[in-house]
């Protein structure tokens, strides 16, 4: 029996009233306090996450079709057809080089228009941009090194491997695979960017090398750093204080792509039209690339005519093409909308990595290179559709010949909002479609190789500049005295030695991956890469502390965008939030870890109390996430609505405990 009271209405007193308690009320009772259990590993709800996917990114579809009338679409579309067309001519060059002709312009082409129409209209997250990579550059010319001594069909094995990567995809996909991505933090994603850097520089200077040492390599070399020059000077004027708003923007969009093309004509001036450059090989209109002999294949491949056993040898390939994919476009996507990019609609890897699957299937019985997200393309159409506005930085604590008698001021462009949209992505693989036609491709055998090696040195110096890697490096041998006492990694709890500490694993790191690719054991890199991850989860916090890796390393996009995977791993605990609560004792990894779920800044309790103290496996594949309180914050609610809500949870809990009490 239980009494329990309440205002008497007629005499202002207290009311007693005896209830009876029953076994199944206290058996309820129990369960509402019981701990609860965190679920096993191998309890994997399947498809929930491509539904919850599906569900949280479906009441924005319309709005990702009206948002686009802004103006910053139109320059996004541009740069992004130059940005992504360029580099995969370039990487065209490469395959038809190194896998005797199997792979051309037009392959490469109609790979990058599946990627942009697919993902423009059914991905969760369309401004990704997909298209041809250096890594599967490198994967599909050393799979031909492998398997060209066998005398097997390479296009017909190429196939299969995309066949069996397809169910690889589906089945990570299925099982909610992407709740692993909490533990991809900046550490390797920054040492994957690096990576990607030094290959597009490689290839540049591969380029040139194949030019031979008379007049046309001359000449292409003054070419390639004459393309670099200029665009690199655009860019630094695009971010500097010179000229106004619009000449800035004017060079940062379309300095690269004008650069080309002057550059192009360039060569046909003077007495330099009497010197033979090697030009972009090109086929005919939407036509496969012919083989040496003038045959020209079909766009769907017989992928039947292949021994049995070589069906199966497919298969060890195609399980590291999909741990190249699972990990190259998850990273990608994580880059496009990190924490620098202010968006406001939820992001979808599960039913991404399913899309991905299926272009990866498709790409196959077509015969072109599997296409996947681009590193730097992705996070430079997210940066492409920024609204942003100029701020001054007035940093009076340095002391400078500059700052005595004169202000010391800086000016940077911050992004307020990001236009999501899927017009931008669709319209720049529908021009890329356009350009397989016979006088877009007429156009295209006029680019000097010299150009293309050029493109490759700035985009691989763009993706330097902005990597974490980099950063860290110009820190490290940076006058100290010189250093802003605002910079990011001039922190207490940080010593140098440790912050040498860091940089060094993340060059080990890039180093044994780029030295396997320059073997014949090029085709295991994957495995590599992906080792990254147990070396951040396992490895690091051993020999760092805590408030080190949060300084050093930090969860790669909001909490608002990791909703669909549960929350992020890394960074320090906030206060109140203790790593065993939030994830149920099994997935923060508390103190052994180093790393907890970040939760968000904002409403980390209370979504807490709202989820019911699940563990993050739990909130990921019910739609939820340890930052539901950063969601909330985004879709309008305000602080005094926080505050307000908070207050009434804590009085309706300690009306709770009084009648427990009494």
């Amino acid at each position: 029996m239980a009494v329990t009271t309440s205002p008497d209405p007629g005499t202002g007193g207290l009311h007693f009233k005896h209830t009876t308690t029953t076994g199944a009320d206290r058996e309820a009772e129990n369960r509402h306090h019981r701990t609860p259990r965190t679920p096993k590993w191998y309890k994997i709800h399947l498809f929930r996450g491509m539904a919850n996917d599906l569900r949280r990114r479906a009441p924005y579809y319309l709005s990702d079709w009206t948002d686009a009338w802004n103006y910053r679409v139109v320059p996004a579309t541009v740069y992004m057809y130059f940005a992504n067309i360029l580099p995969a001519l370039a990487f065209s060059l490469d395959m038809f080089t190194k896998t005797d002709r199997m792979y051309g312009v037009n392959e490469v082409l109609l790979a990058s228009v599946l990627g942009a129409v697919v993902f423009s209209v059914l991905a969760c997250q369309p401004l990704v941009i997909v298209g041809v990579t250096g890594p599967i550059t490198v994967f599909n010319y050393t799979v031909y090194d492998i398997m060209e001594p066998t005398g097997t069909n390479y296009m017909a094995f190429m196939c299969w491997i995309g066949l069996w990567s397809l169910a690889f995809h589906w089945i990570l996909a299925v099982t909610n695979s992407c709740n692993w991505l909490r533990y991809v933090t900046r550490f390797p994603c920054d040492i994957f960017g690096f990576y990607v850097a030094f290959i597009y520089l490689q290839k540049g200077v591969q380029v040139l090398e194949r030019l031979g040492d008379a007049e046309p390599f001359y000449l292409s070399v003054v070419v390639a750093l004459c393309v670099f020059a200029i665009a690199y000077i655009c860019g630094e004027l695009g971010d500097s204080s010179l000229f106004n708003h619009a000449v800035r923007v004017f060079l940062k969009d379309y300095g690269t792509p004008l650069t080309v093309v002057f550059f192009t004509g360039f060569v046909h001036f003077g007495k330099l039209e009497h010197i033979q450059l090697e030009h972009l090989e090109v086929s005919k209109a939407f036509f496969p690339t012919p083989h040496e002999d003038g045959w020209i294949r079909g766009w769907f491949i017989h992928f039947w005519d292949i021994p049995v056993g070589h069906v199966f040898l497919a298969i060890p390939f195609a399980l590291l093409l999909t741990i190249l994919f699972w990990f190259d476009h998850n990273v990608s996507s994580l880059i496009a909308q990190g924490t620098e990019f202010p968006l406001r609609k939820p992001a979808g890897f599960h039913w991404d990595l399913f899309l991905l699957g299926l272009t990866t299937g498709v790409s196959g019985l077509l015969g072109i290179p599997f296409p996947n997200g681009l590193i730097p393309q992705a996070p430079f159409h997210t940066a492409s559709l920024c609204v942003t506005k100029v701020v001054t930085n007035d940093d009076a604590d340095v002391d400078t010949s500059e700052s005595k008698g004169h202000p010391s001021e800086s000016y940077e462009s911050k992004p307020i909002s990001v236009v999501e949209q899927r017009v931008s992505n669709l319209a720049q693989g529908l021009l890329t479609l356009g350009t397989m036609t016979g006088p877009l491709l007429v156009v295209l055998h006029l680019i000097p190789q010299g150009v293309l090696a050029g493109l490759f040195f700035i985009m691989g110096y763009q993706a330097l500049a902005g990597n974490g890697i980099t950063q860290k490096l110009i820190f490290l041998f940076k006058d100290g005295r010189l250093t802003s006492p605002n910079h990011p990694l001039n922190n207490q709890a940080l010593r140098r030695s440790r912050l040498w500490l860091f940089v060094v694993v993340e060059l080990i790191g890039f180093g044994a991956t780029f030295a396997i690719t320059q073997t014949v054991a090029a085709v295991g890199f994957p495995v590599f890469i992906f080792a990254l991850i147990p070396v951040r989860a396992v490895l690091l916090p051993r020999w760092l502390s805590r408030e080190e890796l949060a300084v050093l390393d930090g969860p790669t996009a909001s909490p608002f965008t990791m909703e669909s995977v549960g929350g992020s791993y890394g960074g320090i605990e906030e206060e109140g939030e203790v790593g065993g609560e939030s994830s149920g004792g099994g997935e923060s990894g508390g103190g052994e870890s180093g790393g907890v779920l970040s939760l968000g800044a904002e409403g980390t309790k209370k979504s807490r109390k709202v989820a019911g103290e699940r563990s993050a496996e739990e909130l990921a594949e019910l739609g939820l996430s340890a930052g539901s309180g950063r969601s909330s914050l985004r879709r309008g609610s305000t602080a005094v609505d926080e505050i307000q809500q908070g207050q009434s949870q804590g009085q309706v809990h300690r009306r709770g405990h009084q009648q427990a009490g009494r």
